[in-house]
């Protein structure tokens, strides 16, 4: 078997985030046994499906 992964990941995103949203990230982390990267990219899946059912409904910002 080969250590090569199926789907690497090369990109990198740094942010800077406050005291509050640190807790609920690590609070999200431990309820849902996933990592921070993880957690991240649910979160942005979600939010990519959200924009696209608002332009779909023709909804307003």
């Amino acid at each position: 078997m080969s250590n090569i992964k199926e789907n690497p990941r090369y990109n990198v995103i740094s942010m800077r985030i406050s005291e509050a949203e640190s807790r609920l990230l690590k609070t999200l982390m431990r309820k849902s046994h996933k990592s921070v990267s993880h957690v991240m990219r649910e979160a942005f899946t979600c939010f990519a499906a959200h924009i696209e059912q608002r332009n779909e409904s023709g909804s307003a910002a």
